[in-house]
């Protein structure tokens, strides 16, 4: 038989365009290239996999088809198209042209109606022909037949699927492929605006398709059904079958099927060479055109060992690489794409894993490991929460391809013992220690006694540094580099939830591949992220001196904890409880009804039908009232009940996050709350935390600061000593502009928001009024952040008009600020990244967009990164460097908490002089910026006594 291979163009552009969202190719011209680098790989997989006969292209055109003639609303709330898809179709045509494969395009007509209508008559024209229509496209599945084919491309780890009539049955759930579409006239299509019959979702049109065979049946049968649905039939029986007419595929377009010309033959090199030096897919370019690519035999990269050999040619008979070592160029950089690629994995790899059982075997297994200059290793635990966590199991790999999995008993005293035996292993100072996540690790060792001593590497944060933006946990950082997706835990454990298993409960010998292939595939990514750290010196300088030391810090800071008055959350809790009945009760008389606040629609409709606050009201895409935040704070000055709802809205919260959420998550082992710090989640560096989160406790209202009193020092002999840095994103704005009155403000020890006023409003400094000083200190830290004329009015309740004078007189009087401002932006424009004064990069790639929005945030982030960044890298600097003081003087008291630009300790009432000596001394010693530096340093019996 001979294949027939018909592509649907706009779907596998933007599924291409989606795949590459947190990871974009962005050429050295500025342009994402993602969609054209994924539509062109997706090609070159068929034509080597598939070895097509017949190639077409089916385009949309941006004409009326009889769809929107008969129903305007059809595709009209879809989203406007990407920029980056709009730049990206010419190129996708020309190169479809290049590779000599003809589009098929017809105004009046989808892709799909044209795929539809080529397919039918080819079948029916050559009985030797199968056609492949490929798209993800599930509406296609009503063309299936037995020599008409979905070929749904390889995506994110997932294989190709082919669907013929028993698969899309099987996958709709129906009879014959034909009810695909009543089943799409019963549910409609979202995405196309198809409106199909309310309240009618999958399982229920399967049920009605299974009893009634088609959508006409069932409506001429509607007396058989009861209550809502049957109503909503009959109500609903004529935008039933117009669903059902709009979602049908045509079949009969006006378009020849002349085959020779779909016949593949070999790409036209005038047209393609230019275009691919064009997009910079050096790769791609290799290996379709066989030029100045390395003569080597094809090979699949594999996780262990040797590539093995191939005899794989490309399109034009040269040795090409196979499916498995597709690569993307992002950054100048080769690596894999995760989207577009057939992966590797433990049961088409080979590899050594071993399973080591019994005291012999582990010292002899440590033995070598003690020889090595650098080892990779692995905990496998009970508890995501290292504090809890049992340990299960650890494995180790020096070798690419090898590794050892030890587990461990679950009685207390044995597994105490067999850990001991791994003790002065981790203590060897003269070995290097390789982990993702070690920060974990060292936690879970931590409490069997074992410290991790000399240099260490964490792979996670290396690549945290080197794309801060993109995801970095272990499958990812796998299937970029080492085009090899791992083993899943949801394999041994099951999916998240409470039938989740525990990694006690999985059998040795799976547990064993699980765990040893952690540490292999870790001890392979090293390389890859070691060789491009070595491109950058402030990266690595970055990695080795700030980050992984850090890592240590806060993994003792977290083992430390923080210990909670209870009594006081319970009293808290039914204070706000009483407080929220109380405004409930209020809002409930000026509304004239009792209804469900929580509830946006019932909300919406007392606001906006009955009370007639806002005549312009606006609404979601689902037809429910806005009723945000921001919708409420404009209505508090004309109605009570808006203000009294914000009230209610933040004791709801305060009671349910916090008061009643902290007791819950302290340890039954310590007695105390032990958040996790994140230090690879934010592209400015900052640190977050999670389990609680205490970034987020709140501090602008008088209730939310309550929160702070119930975190208590230890015991009596302790108070919490709060070290906080004053204003420092202002004072390295500063720093960074040299401008000479913001430095000599800071430098004099002004209130610098009252020396903005005095300038800016032209009044002397004792004549600045509170009302002035409020609004010079939002314009302060609003410029930093790139603060509109509109955004500062909104702010502070003024005139556009107005937010704009004081913005331009705030840079007349503080002009170097501004050309910081515009220096941070033509860098960013420049290099693609601004850096912060450690050198830490924010990557910014849509600083040379052509849409106003999306340019003006990566504008916004070009000046506040450089100054947000570089506060994160000094309150880190500062922490390693309290952290080792505290252990080098052996002192009482601990760092137990970082929120922001803000420490706390446990602080012994015998030390609490000298802590205040030496915490201010480090923290504004830090990072040497040329502006005074001041921190605030408080003590009290509670967390907010010392705030």
């Amino acid at each position: 038989m001979k294949k027939l291979f018909l592509f649907d163009a706009m779907a596998l552009i933007y599924r291409a365009h989606f795949a590459f969202a947190k990871t974009p190719r962005i050429s050295s011209k500025g342009i994402n290239t993602s969609a054209v680098f994924g539509f062109t790989n997706t090609i070159l997989e068929v034509i080597q996999k598939e070895k097509p006969n017949y190639l077409g292209v089916a385009f949309d055109t941006s004409a009326p088809t009889f769809r929107h003639v008969e129903y305007t609303p059809y595709k009209a709330q879809r989203q406007v198209q990407p920029e980056d898809i709009t730049i990206a179709i010419p190129y996708v045509k020309r190169l479809v042209e290049a590779m000599d494969i003809p589009l098929l395009i017809m105004d009046g007509y989808e892709a799909d109606d044209i795929i539809g209508t080529i397919a039918k008559k080819a079948v029916k024209k050559n009985p030797e022909i199968v056609v492949y229509m490929m798209t993800p496209d599930k509406d296609y599945g009503q063309l299936v037949e037995e020599r008409i084919k979905m070929y749904k491309p390889a995506f994110m780890g997932k294989g190709v699927e082919i669907l013929g009539p028993e698969e899309v049955c099987a996958r709709w759930n129906i009879q014959h492929v034909d009810q695909v579409i009543d089943m799409l006239g019963l549910m409609g299509d979202a995405v196309d605006n198809i409106p199909g019959i309310p309240g009618v979702g999958e399982k229920t049109a399967q049920k009605l398709i299974e009893q009634f065979g088609s959508l006409e049946n069932l409506l001429e049968n509607t007396d058989q059904l009861k209550g809502k649905l049957q109503e909503n039939l009959v109500n609903f029986k004529e935008q039933g079958l117009l669903s059902k007419h709009l979602a049908r595929i045509l079949c009969e377009v006006p378009i020849e099927y002349e085959e020779e010309k779909l016949r593949y033959t070999p790409p036209n090199k005038s047209l393609l060479e230019p275009l691919l030096e064009e997009l910079e897919f050096r790769t791609l370019r290799k290996r379709i055109l066989g030029e100045e690519a390395t003569p080597e035999p094809a090979a699949t990269k594999t996780k262990s060992g040797p590539k093995v050999a191939s005899n794989q040619m490309d399109m034009f008979g040269s040795p090409s690489p196979s499916e498995a070592s597709f690569t993307t160029e992002s950054n100048g950089d080769e690596d894999e794409s995760e989207a577009f690629t057939s992966f590797a994995n433990l049961e088409n790899t080979p590899h050594q894993y071993h399973l080591v059982q019994g005291e012999a075997a582990i010292k002899g297994l440590i033995s070598y490991l003690s020889r090595q200059s650098s080892f990779c290793f692995d905990t496998e635990t009970t508890n995501i929460n290292a504090i809890d966590a049992e340990l299960v199991g650890m494995s180790f790999s020096y070798r690419k391809g090898e590794a050892f999995y030890i587990p461990f008993p679950e009685n207390g005293a044995a597994c105490q013992q067999q850990i001991d035996l791994f003790k002065e292993l981790f203590a060897n100072e003269n070995i290097q220690k390789i982990a993702q996540n070690i920060k974990y690790d060292m936690s879970v060792l931590a409490n069997y006694g074992i410290e991790i001593q000399g240099e260490t590497y964490d792979t996670m944060l290396a690549h945290y540094l080197i794309e801060p933006e993109k995801r970095h946990n272990m499958d990812a950082l796998s299937m970029t580099y080492l085009h090899y997706e791992p083993m899943s835990i949801e394999k041994l454990i099951g999916k998240k939830g409470a039938k989740q298993g525990n990694m006690r409960e999985v059998p040795l010998e799976l547990i064993k591949e699980y765990a040893a292939e952690d540490a292999d595939i870790t001890w392979q990514i090293k390389p890859h992220l070691d060789q491009l750290m070595a491109k950058n010196d402030k990266t690595l300088q970055l990695f080795k001196e700030v980050e992984m030391p850090l890592a240590r810090v806060l993994s003792n800071i977290e083992r430390e904890g923080v210990l909670l008055d209870i009594p006081f959350l319970k009293e808290m809790s039914n204070t706000l409880e009483k407080d929220s009945t109380e405004v409930q009760k209020q809002i409930f008389e000026l509304a004239g009804e009792s209804f469900n606040i929580a509830s946006p629609k019932q909300l919406g409709e007392v606001l906006f039908e009955k009370l007639r606050l806002d005549p312009k009201a606006k609404k979601t895409k689902t037809g429910q009232y806005m009723t945000g935040e921001e919708v409420l704070s404009k209505l508090e000055s004309e109605h009570k009940i808006a203000s009294l709802i914000l009230d209610f809205r933040e004791l709801q919260k305060l009671k349910s996050t916090y008061v009643d959420a902290l007791p819950q998550l302290i340890s039954p082992k310590t007695g105390r709350i032990h958040t996790s710090f994140m230090q690879a989640v934010t592209a400015t560096g900052r640190l977050s935390s999670k389990d609680p989160n205490l970034q987020n406790i709140p501090i602008r209202t008088v209730r939310g600061r309550e929160i702070r009193k119930a975190f208590i020092p230890r015991n009596e002999d302790y108070q919490i000593l709060s070290a906080d840095y004053s204003q420092i994103e202002l004072r390295i704005m500063a720093a960074f502009s040299q401008d000479e009155s913001m430095c000599e403000a800071f430098n004099k020890g002004l209130d610098v928001h009252k020396a903005t006023a005095s300038k800016v409003f032209q009044v002397p400094l004792e004549e600045v009024s509170a009302d002035m000083r409020r609004k010079a200190k939002t314009v302060n830290f609003g410029i930093i952040y790139g603060v509109s004329a509109f955004g500062l009015a909104a702010q502070i309740g003024i005139s556009r008009t107005e937010a704009k004078e004081i913005i331009d007189q705030y840079f007349i009087e503080f002009p170097k600020v501004k050309a910081y401002m515009d220096q941070s932006i033509a860098k960013a424009r420049d290099f693609g990244y601004v850096e912060t004064v450690l050198g830490r990069r924010r990557y910014l790639k849509d600083i040379l967009s052509a849409n106003i929005n999306e340019r003006g945030f990566a504008e916004r982030n070009a000046i506040n990164a450089p100054i947000q960044g570089s506060a994160a890298d000094m309150i880190k600097v500062a922490m390693i460097q309290i952290q080792d003081f505290l252990w080098k003087e052996n002192l009482k008291s601990k760092m137990i908490l970082t929120v922001h630009d803000e420490l706390v300790f446990d602080a012994h009432m015998d030390e609490i002089g000298y802590l205040r000596e030496r915490i201010d001394k480090i923290m504004c010693s830090a990072l040497d910026l040329g502006v005074v530096i001041e921190t605030g340093i408080g003590v009290g019996a509670n967390w907010l006594e010392a705030h």
